[in-house]
């Protein structure tokens, strides 16, 4: 195993009628409360969120979008530093929580806050923050990463920092509740390829993270295709948990980790508007293929203990455990090839470009995923 240092202080407020308790763990601070399209108004959750407010100074942004955009992220800095805000309340799903992790570096950063999603600047400090989850999937609740789009150059941008991390993240299962199948099918997807992107890379006897993350890949594969069909409480309740330690670090420490797959995705969704968890069902399955050998005793491992395949013919077991993959995938209604979403065999020259022009030559674990590569791979999504 590698060497780590694991340090994770968000304090997470979990079960029924959490939200109520919102009060207990805000400061006495100017906050601003950023959301999305609105859909927290229409499940009762934005009243919820007003009533736990009351005695505080608060204003409000509303409009981030699903994939969060710069210029968008730019006007809520703007009223941040308008209004004299001194706390980021975030409600919604990955992308809102994001977007409310940008504006709270950006708020102090400075120079072009641009650069911080360009260049790789420092975050220095950020406006501290807290979080209501309304939609499991990223993970970004209880960890340091973000990712922001700007339209005007199809790019799509990670950043991270441990001054964004929230201070505090609100789970309450019943937020699900009036999600659509769409979103509930790309929560599943989007935490499950977070698992295979920290598990499926090679061994260095790293035995909890190897168990821990083969029982999140398990439970999702139980608990996908039930949360589809039912509100039950306990289905979303671990369908909420399991997505949260998907990415709060705990099974990444001390192992190598991918990561081709998301900035293969990145891409998809830069240039075409897809889905983050659509993209990554598309990608993820030709990485495994392409980088069998190289992920061999991995993906031996994972066949045996999430698909429960005999090693006896192991090629046939790795074969048999990508195409399960895949299948659970469009299972959960993902569309796993290119051509069914209208795109164009030339996607596959202009990712790789898009890719070499920002300088990522060398993805994946072992750093051997080259553009030409990623080619090969975009190629076989079709």
């Amino acid at each position: 195993m590698q060497n780590f240092i694991y340090h994770n202080p968000t304090k997470v407020i979990f079960g029924k009628d959490s939200i109520g308790k919102l009060s207990t763990v805000l400061p006495n601070a100017k906050i601003l409360l950023i959301y999305g399209g609105g859909s927290i108004k229409q499940n009762g959750i934005y009243q919820q969120v007003v009533e736990q407010l009351e005695g505080h100074s608060w204003c409000e942004f509303s409009g981030v979008e699903a994939n969060p955009e710069y210029e968008t992220l730019m006007r809520a800095v703007s009223m941040v530093k308008n209004e004299n805000v001194d706390y980021i309340l975030a409600v919604g799903g990955g992308s809102v929580i994001d977007g409310a992790k940008f504006v709270a570096a950006a708020t102090d950063f400075e120079g072009d806050a641009w650069d911080i999603l360009a260049k790789g600047a420092k975050v220095k400090s950020a406006k501290p923050l807290g979080c209501i989850l309304t939609l499991p999937a990223t993970g970004t609740e209880t960890n340091t990463s973000s990712v922001v789009t700007r339209r005007e150059y199809n790019l799509k941008l990670p950043f991270m920092s441990d001054h964004v991390r929230p201070q505090f993240a609100i789970l309450d299962p019943q937020a699900t509740y009036s999600l659509p199948t769409r979103q509930l099918t790309n929560g599943i997807v989007d935490a499950f390829v977070h698992v295979m992107e920290q598990y499926l890379t090679y061994p260095v006897n790293a035995s909890v993270q190897d168990r821990f993350a083969e029982a999140i890949l398990n439970n999702l594969i139980e608990i996908g295709p039930l949360v589809l069909e039912s509100k039950d409480y306990d289905l979303r309740a671990n369908l909420m948990w399991n997505a949260t330690q998907a990415l709060s670090g705990l099974i990444g420490v001390g192992v190598p980790q991918d990561w081709s797959t998301h900035m293969i995705g990145h891409e998809l969704t830069a240039l075409h508007n897809l889905d983050h968890a659509v993209t990554l069902g598309i990608i993820l399955p030709r990485v495994m293929q392409y980088q069998k050998e190289h992920k061999r005793e991995k993906l031996l491992q994972y066949a045996e203990r999430v698909w429960g395949l005999s090693r006896y013919d192991e090629e046939g077991a790795m074969d048999l455990a990508i195409e399960k993959t895949e299948q659970f995938f469009r299972d959960m209604g993902i569309k796993t090839k290119l051509s069914e979403h209208n795109i164009e065999a030339d996607v596959a020259d202009k990712i790789a470009s898009r890719l070499e022009q920002a300088g990522m030559t060398k993805l994946g674990e072992r750093q051997n995923i080259t553009p030409k590569d990623v080619k090969q791979i975009v190629s076989a999504s079709f």
